[in-house]
């Protein structure tokens, strides 16, 4: 109970930071009205469009409105199409969903087995092989490697579609852009956490009596490797979030990443506040799931917390 009560304490003063400082800077760095109007707007224009948006109040009083809505699930309309955010998002969703899926499967079952591989064989030209891949990956911008593989396989061998989600195959350059750097990142934390546990005493007593390499790599070592894997899973998760940003724009990829471009673009301050508040809750919502993960793997994380 203790657990929970916590977490959820957390999770909400985090959210509501978030909320306080995204509403603070972007109604402070610039004036919103003269951003959407332009500067050749009329001041009837310019004051109507204040009253329509409830601009027209002081800081405290649009903060207090705010906040009150957004209790009740209410973020505010877009600016663009005077549509509820939410209703803007919820189009945009399923794709980012969709990317980020595929891209964070890429890398859990290439990244997992890479690294245990490259610690079952340290030292050998298969762990090195591995490793230059990895470091490559996690290098390599994820804007870079998308234009280079829109260069190869969109415009000069023309296998694959360039912009668009209309079908699975228009999935495969962005989410191989967006999971190969998860996936070198997660090669290499897993071949560290699993090398650390190769070298313990209870893992050389089993080589001794004959276990087989790999009943020894998933049954014994892989399981106390766990928290480490689970951790940095959890973070690239998190990086998962940041990535469909570029990934999206570079790609012409309909997803939230995108939406939060194109509304920091047009100065469309409810849609960049909810987005924001969105992707928050995402980073809480994860840290809480690797800390779920913890109590289940190590029974002695129950008895701290």
């Amino acid at each position: 109970m203790e657990f929970w009560l916590a977490r959820t304490v957390r999770m909400a003063f985090t959210l509501f930071v978030v909320v306080t400082l995204t509403f603070v800077v972007l109604r402070t760095s610039y004036d919103p009205v003269v951003a959407m109007l332009g500067p050749d707007a009329t001041n009837r224009e310019i004051e109507l469009f204040r009253e329509r948006w409830n601009l027209d109040k002081s800081l405290i009083e649009q903060y207090l409105t705010y906040i009150g809505n957004a209790l009740r699930g209410d973020f505010g309309n877009s600016f663009r199409d005077g549509r509820p955010v939410f209703e803007v998002i919820a189009e945009r969703f399923p794709y980012t969903l969709w990317l980020g899926g595929v891209s964070y499967l890429f890398a859990v079952l290439i990244g997992i087995p890479a690294g245990i591989l490259a610690a079952l064989y340290r030292g050998s030209i298969f762990d090195r092989a591995i490793m230059v891949v990895s470091v490559v990956g996690f290098a390599l911008p994820n804007f870079f490697l998308g234009i280079l593989m829109i260069l190869l396989f969109a415009l000069i061998w023309q296998v694959l579609p360039s912009s668009g989600a209309s079908s699975w195959e228009h999935v495969i350059m962005p989410a191989f852009a967006l999971g190969l750097t998860l996936a070198g990142i997660l090669a290499r934390f897993t071949r560290s956490a699993m090398l650390e546990v190769l070298s313990k005493t209870y893992m050389l007593a089993a080589q001794a009596k004959g276990v087989r390499p790999a009943r020894r790599a998933l049954f014994h070592a892989l399981p106390n490797a766990a928290l480490s894997v689970v951790t940095i899973m959890g973070l690239i998760l998190g990086n998962l979030v940041a990535g469909t940003v570029v990934v999206e724009t570079v790609f012409a990829w309909p997803g939230i990443g995108r939406l939060l471009v194109s509304a920091i673009s047009s100065k469309d301050l409810a849609v960049v506040q909810a987005l924001v508040f969105v992707i928050a809750a995402a980073m809480v919502l994860i840290n809480l799931a690797v800390d779920l993960s913890y109590r289940m793997l190590d029974p002695r994380t129950r008895r701290s917390t």
